[in-house]
This record gives structure tokens, C-alpha cells and sequence, in this order.
């Protein structure tokens, strides 16, 4: 393998949001959530109406439209969306790495905004300062280390 050297860290910090940035926090979650759910269903129709599969850069290249027309979705960092269509994709590459395998393969799920709790901040709209976590489009979030 050629990415046999690569160190992957993951940090997981208590957050404590005022309340301004927990409403906008709650409303990040509840439109990833829908996002999932929206890029699940587009996969699943395309499929069943056209047998087209379709994959995550046809549907990374329609969030831009999304973004002029839906002012909420436009509130949300571009990254933090483009992650949540990385989700879909990985949820149906493994699903089809179980079929091939003949294992038992449980198809991709709605989620509901109860099973819908993170987002993922990958290379940008971050950054650690003292005791604050900077958010993009959200704020300075206290956090505890």
C-alpha cells in the first residue's frame, strides 16, 4: 500500500457553546442530517428510475446550486457538507464491498437527527487557540482540554 506512512490524528474536545452557538450548532446538525438523507434518496432514485449510480463528485458539484438557493445551507462551512456526502459515499462503497464479498450487506439508512450528532471540520474553518475552538460560521467555542 502506498499510504502506509500516513498518521492519522483524531481530537475529541467537550464543547461548551453559549446558547447562541448551540442553536447554531443544533441547525448545522439538523441540515446535515437532511443533506444525508436528501443524497441518500437522490442516489436511491437515480438508481431504481434510470439504473444510474451516482457518485459523490456529481453530487459535491451541485452544492454550490444548493448553496444560492437555500440561504440556511449556505450558513454551514463548505467542507462540513462536502463531508457529510463523503459519509453516503462510504456507507455504499461498503455496502457493495459486502455484497462482493458475499457477506451480509445491509443497505444505506435514512438517519434521523437523533442518530445525526457530529460534524466533521476536515482541513479548513477550524482553528485551536488557548482554551477557544474557532468555527467557521459558528464562533469561538470555549472548549476544556
Amino acid at each position: 500500500m502506498a499510504n502506509e506512512n500516513i498518521t492519522r490524528r483524531t481530537f475529541k474536545f467537550r464543547i461548551y457553546p453559549s446558547k447562541a452557538q448551540t442553536t447554531c450548532l443544533n441547525h448545522t446538525l439538523a441540515l446535515c442530517c437532511e443533506l444525508y438523507n436528501a443524497s441518500l434518496q437522490e442516489r436511491r432514485d437515480a438508481y431504481r428510475l434510470e439504473r444510474k449510480s451516482v457518485r459523490y463528485v456529481e453530487q459535491a458539484n451541485q452544492l454550490p446550486g444548493i448553496k444560492q438557493i437555500r440561504a440556511d445551507v449556505a450558513g454551514v462551512h463548505s467542507q462540513v457538507l462536502q463531508d457529510v456526502l463523503k459519509r453516503v459515499e462510504k456507507a455504499f462503497d461498503g455496502f457493495f464491498r459486502r455484497v462482493r464479498a458475499k457477506q451480509k450487506a445491509g443497505f444505506p439508512r435514512f438517519r434521523s437527527r437523533k442518530r445525526y450528532d457530529s460534524i466533521t471540520y476536515a482541513q479548513s474553518g477550524f482553528s485551536l487557540t488557548d482554551s477557544k475552538l474557532r468555527l467557521s460560521k459558528i464562533g469561538d467555542v470555549r472548549i476544556w482540554c
